[in-house]
């Protein structure tokens, strides 16, 4: 079974993270300019929430509120699920259906972000091990 740990492995080891106080339009920005959908966020080295493009379309679209003058805060998910680098892939997907989330923060024992899992991560790995599977069986009958 593939372990988060093992796709950690091959994304960057960067964690991207904003403040609780920065304006809901700077973790836009920093969203668009790293091409990720959620992004933690952080308070003095803590994950005290997530904030996802989801959160800005259902609490300030929608609602007619500015992502300039609106803090992190107030509309990010702060139910934040961890996950352990020790957690299967099979696992990650059974929760993230269940709990209709797209991103998972993965943190150390200590308690800290190390990295971030999507559900195209997740995807991606299981199609690869599957493609794995099948070039091995091939090989086994073309022999």
């Amino acid at each position: 079974m593939i372990t988060i740990r093992e796709i950690l492995a091959s994304k960057s080891e960067t964690v991207h993270s904003i403040t609780p106080d920065a304006s809901v339009f700077q973790a836009l920005k920093l969203m668009a300019e790293k091409d990720i959908g959620a992004v933690p966020v952080m308070e003095a080295g803590e994950l005290v929430g997530i904030l996802s493009e989801r959160d800005y379309a259902r609490k300030i679209v929608l609602l007619g509120k500015s992502s300039t003058d609106t803090p992190v805060r107030q509309i990010m998910t702060s139910h934040v699920i961890c996950i352990s680098p020790k957690q299967t892939i099979e696992g990650c997907m059974a929760l993230m259906t269940e709990m209709r989330i797209r991103h998972l923060p993965v943190c150390g024992e200590d308690g800290k972000v190390i990295g971030m899992i999507t559900i195209g991560d997740l995807v991606k790995a299981q199609i690869d091990n599957l493609k794995f599977t099948i070039e091995q069986m091939e090989h086994y009958v073309h022999g």
